[in-house]
């Protein structure tokens, strides 16, 4: 299994970005994926993720409304609309993946993305800075 991510640079407050993340390995169908990042000197965070057997997503608080999450099955890939970036935003990316996921409804997936500790596949990260 392998998550191969790309797409992160650097854009002026403001801008957008889309960050993809190609599976390889399974099939997203079924299964949990989504971003966390990861700026200097904090935490690790989920920013978005989805359940791609319910079509459910979560959104942290702070990406809600600028962030998009989406599927292409035929490609196996999952992308990251980032839209009306801030200098916030910057952070390593990193696409993780649950292949064995079982929705169990209830905003499940928001707990699997708060934690991501479930989350059995990590790629490596990409590089989204914010310009001010």
């Amino acid at each position: 299994v392998q998550l191969q991510a790309s797409g992160g640079g650097l854009v002026q407050v403001g801008g957008s970005l889309r960050l993809s993340c190609t599976a390889s390995g399974f099939t997203l169908g079924h299964s949990a994926i989504g971003w966390f990042r990861q700026a200097p000197g904090k935490e690790r965070e989920g920013v978005s993720c989805i359940s791609t057997s319910t079509g459910s997503t979560y959104y942290t608080n702070s990406v809600k409304g600028r962030f998009t999450i989406s599927t292409d099955s035929a490609k196996n890939t999952v992308y990251l609309q980032m839209n009306s970036l801030k200098p916030e935003d910057t952070a390593v990316y990193y696409c993780a993946a649950d292949p064995g996921y079982v929705d169990q409804g209830l905003s499940d997936i928001g707990v699997v993305c708060y934690y991501g500790s479930d989350m059995e596949y990590w790629g490596k990260g990409t590089q989204v800075t914010v310009s001010s």
